[in-house]
Formats: structure tokens, sequence, C-alpha cells
């Protein structure tokens, strides 16, 4: 039986992000996945977000992505978009990428970690005991490991054989999306109507189209055909434009559904396995890779044994909350796309309330989730937020301080007197840096922010200790988020 220290169901962005996490932190992991390369066959999700372009940067791989997209302020509430331009992130916009370039990019860089990837191979069942979980495969090959997560994706069979519930909101609406031909010039933009939000685009090579509308009833769970498409075009524009040739046709609905829990004895979830909603508003990858980093360096951690198995409750701690206002905002964003007269009179005053610049900073941090702060108590206005993108001056020269994570290690910046912070206990698991910096702290929605004189960062990004020059509560937060001080420390 092959083993590995931690199997990941499901070969999506998430999976992949959450791989690369672990390997970048020396635990052995593998990927089963069904589809026989990352190929997609189709372009799906289009965009990520700040924060989610953050977190590449944070492993150095974000330029990859960068020069294949395209960079655009497309964070929408109602009908305005909240411009982010002005804030304090070397990304504040929106890439427009679609999802199988970015699984491309992304497959490209695991195989350079490297991580095991097994192709063309379906779980169809595990069954875990004290020690660890045996995976059951569709080639009759089981695989053993200590951790399963599941990244399966909105139907995960993960998750419903670990019996975790999904509760949410059933659909109101659905739509069909496609790349197709057309034989007449197609409608160009986007149009809303009573039923929903309908548009259209011609691709790069100027032949197909891609086209979203909202059925005008809620369509079957059947696999949708070119008549369905024709169907929903005709009742919005009163042509099909002579759709035909589709490289691919598919239905989502605006089905809004969240994991009671993350996590059953051995067996975890990530992505879409863990939270399913409508795409409107771009929020499905990038809550993906917040929860493929949240959990990567904690699963790591307790793999190596230098945390406890506690530690992985924390993962449902800060991501359900965070997730849970991501799904809100989807979930007004689709009630806003339908342009009924009753809905009109909302959006206008949504309009005029998005007009005033805080509530665009406040919309806008949440779209691009560059707002996220986990509750790690009481304190600095820093504590849990993503750490600033600082210019540092350190003794080895200037370095940004996303540069540091760059190996998905945690670091103790120390701005003070150097050596005035002793970490030796953790010294073989925490970085010490000591630095220089005099420019100004920023935080995005809230803005400037006390200078602090020392911060622990986490390897997600995340604030874990603001010290004012003393090591009071350090230690604390050391053995909170690293382990205990090693023997002799």
């Amino acid at each position: 039986m092959e083993e590995h220290a931690v199997v990941i169901v499901g070969g999506g962005p998430a999976g992949m992000m959450l791989a690369a996490e672990l390997a970048l932190a020396k635990v052995d992991v593998a990927i089963v996945e069904r589809r026989p390369d990352h190929e997609l066959g189709d372009s799906r999700a289009g965009g990520i977000h700040s924060r989610t372009i953050e977190l590449l940067d944070q492993r150095g791989v974000a330029e990859r992505f960068l020069e294949a997209g395209q960079t655009v302020q497309v964070g929408t509430f109602g009908t305005t978009v909240m411009d982010m331009s002005d804030f304090p992130s070397r990304h504040p916009y929106t890439l427009a990428l679609f999802q199988d370039k970015i699984e491309r990019i992304m497959g490209e860089w695991i195989a350079e970690l490297p991580v095991r990837v097994h192709h063309g191979r379906e779980v169809t069942g595990f069954a875990q005991d004290d020690d660890g979980v045996d995976v059951h495969t569709s080639d009759g090959e089981p695989l053993r490991a200590r951790y399963l997560v599941g990244c399966d994706g909105g139907r995960s069979l993960i998750r419903k054989a670990a019996g975790i519930g999904f509760p949410g909101l059933e659909p109101t609406r659905s739509n069909l999306i496609a790349e197709v031909e057309m034989t007449e010039e197609p409608a160009k933009g986007i149009r809303h109507d009573a039923v929903g939000v309908h548009g259209m685009h011609t691709l790069e090579d100027g032949k197909r189209v891609r086209v979203v509308t909202t059925e005008q009833q809620i369509g079957s769970g059947d696999e949708p055909t070119l008549r369905d498409l024709s169907e929903s075009l005709i009742a919005v524009f009163g042509t099909d434009f002579g759709v035909r040739s589709p490289t691919w046709i598919s239905r989502f609905t605006d089905s809004t559904r969240h994991a009671a829990a993350y996590r059953a004895g051995r067996v975890l979830l990530a992505g879409d396995a863990a939270h399913i909603h409508a795409p409107t508003g771009g929020q499905g990858i990038g809550l993906g890779f917040n929860d493929a980093v949240n959990l990567g360096f904690k699963l790591a951690q307790v793999v190596r044994g230098s945390s406890p198995e506690s530690l992985l409750d924390t993962y449902f701690d800060e991501r359900h909350p965070a997730t849970a206002r991501a799904l809100r905002y989807t979930v007004a964003q689709t009630m806003l796309q339908r342009h009924d007269e009753r809905t009109q009179a909302l959006i206008g005053i949504v309009t005029e309330l998005t007009a005033v610049d805080a509530a665009r900073r406040q919309l806008a941090g949440l779209i691009s989730g560059l707002d996220i702060r986990y509750d790690l108590g009481e304190g600095h206005a820093l504590l849990g937020r993503r750490m600033p993108d600082l210019d540092l001056t350190t003794a080895e020269g200037p370095r940004r301080a996303f540069e540091l994570l760059h190996d998905a290690e945690p670091f103790l910046l120390d701005l003070g007197e150097p050596g005035g912070l002793d970490i030796t206990p953790w010294a073989d698991r925490v970085r010490r840096v000591d630095a220089r910096y005099d420019g100004e702290w920023e935080v995005p929605v809230i803005g400037a922010v006390d200078a602090p004189a020392a911060v622990l960062v986490r390897p997600d990004g995340h604030v874990a200790w603001v010290g004012d020059g003393t090591d009071a509560e350090l230690a604390d937060a050391l053995t909170s988020w690293f382990g205990p001080r090693s023997s002799g420390g």
C-alpha cells in the first residue's frame, strides 16, 4: 500500500495550493485527481482578487499569473465598481484570468516542488482509524495517509462520507454559461432584466463567444444542451444569434451552502467541498486559496509533531467566519442582478451608499479579501490581519516582507534594538529578522496604524503577535502557533 503523510482528493485550485503549502513545508503529500491531466477543457471561472494575488506573491510565483492575465477594476456591488486602486497593496486590482490557465500554471508550479499527482484515479471511499486513513480508489490500489483532505468540489464525496452536514440556501435561479460560435453578430456587453443577468463577449480567437444567461425557470440537474441555451437566448434577446458548435456548456445556480464542520477526525475539507455559492463576484478560487494557506502550515506542524492536533481546530475557527462573510456578499450581489421594479429601488439606494468613500472602502476590502481579520483576541489593529508588504532594510540588504514568506515559514520581525527579543527555544521553527522600517504602516479599509516594535508573522501572512519592544506574551504566541519550546530552551 502506497503511503503518504497527507492525501488530497481533488486537483483543482484549492487542492493544488494546499499541496504546494505542504510540499514547501517538507511534508510528504499526494493528490488524487480523476482527470487525466491538468487540462480543464473549458475556461470556467474568470479571475482572482487582490488578497489571492498577494498569497501567490508571498510564495514568489505571482508574476507567472500576472503575465498570463490582465489587471482590471471589476469588484462590484450592485452595479457600482468598487475601485480599490488606492488600497495599500502592491496588487490593488483583480486579475482577469480564466481558471483553465490558472490550473495550468499551478500544475507547472507544483511539479517543480515536486508534488506527486495520481491522475486518472478516482477516490471511491475511505476508512479512518486512530493512526490514519485508508483511501479506496477506482483502480483498486489503496492509499494510506495520516490525514485526508477533501478538495473535491461542491458534490464532495469526502464530505458526504465523513458525515459532515452542508446546510444553506436552496437555488432561486439557474444560469447557463458556454463557449460557442454564432452565425450572427452577438449582442456585446451585459444586460439585466427581472430574471437576472445576461451577457456575451467574443474571445481572443475572434470566433468563439463566451455566453452567460439566466434561465427563465430553474434548470433541471441534467447536463444542459445547445437547445437549452438557444431557448434561453431567444427568451431574452428574441434570437439565439445562430448559436452553434459549443466547446462546452454548463449550468450553475445561486445555491449557497457552508459545511457545518471542516474536520471529522483525520479528514478535513477545503475549497468548494466546504462551501459553494454563485460565482457572482469571483470569490470561489480566492476562498479556496485562503483555506489552503490557513490549513497548510497547521497541518504541516501537526504532521511533523511540532504542534498538537488541537491546532487543526483553529482552521475552522478562523476560516468559517471569514468565508461566511464572503458568502453573504455573493448572495446579496446575486439578488442585485435582478432588475425588476422592486430590486431597482434597492439598487438605487445601494448606488447612493456606495458613493460614500467609507462604504466603498468597506465593500472593496470584503470583495478583495484584503480586510480579512482572524479573531486572535484584543490588541493592536494588525493582530490577526495580513502583514503589510513593507520595504525593509535588513543586514542582507533591502527585502520585501512578502519575500520572507517565499518558503512558507514563520518569522519574527524585530524593528527595535537587535537581539532585544529572544526566540532561541523556537529558532528551529521560526526565523528571526532584524530590520529597519521608517515608513507608515497602512492597513486596507482602516488606514494608518501605530508602528509596532515587532511582529510575529505566520506562514499564511497573518500577524500572530504585535510587540512594543518587550517579549510580553511572545512566548505564549510562539507556543500557540508553532508548538512548545524545544528541550533545553
